[in-house]
């Protein structure tokens, strides 16, 4: 088996335009996003590796914050979660697969987690 490394961002939470209902159209609603990258892994990570021969975690949350396009409505949080995986695979060349889970916060009624989860392998 190959080694893997996967980097990860978990319950990052962020407003976005979404959803199928006459009540969540038009605004904006919270949703918990996690993001897992697979990328294949240095031969060695030595205490001075630079940065460059990993992914900076900061990307996965900005491809669910600021590279969502603004004003956009995505109908589907699973058009949300691939938006996420493809701006990802944009960035780097070395990401393998990309998994996404979104929680839908606004309609949950006793805490319960209602949501998708999409994996994406490189194509």
């Amino acid at each position: 088996m190959a080694d893997s490394l996967t980097l990860e961002v978990a319950d990052f939470t962020t407003d976005v335009l979404t959803g199928i209902y006459s009540e969540e159209t038009g605004k904006a609603q919270p949703l918990r996003i996690s993001i897992a990258v697979r990328l294949a892994p240095a031969a060695h990570y030595a205490p001075d590796t630079p940065l460059a021969a990993s992914k900076n975690y900061m990307d996965l949350k900005s491809a669910a914050s600021e590279a969502l396009p603004p004003g956009v409505h995505f109908t589907l949080i699973e058009a949300v979660a691939d938006h996420i995986c493809a701006t990802l695979f944009r960035q780097d060349a070395n990401v393998a697969a990309v998994t996404v889970k979104i929680v839908k916060l606004a309609i949950a009624e006793a805490g319960e987690q209602i949501g998708i989860t999409l994996t994406r392998e490189r194509r």
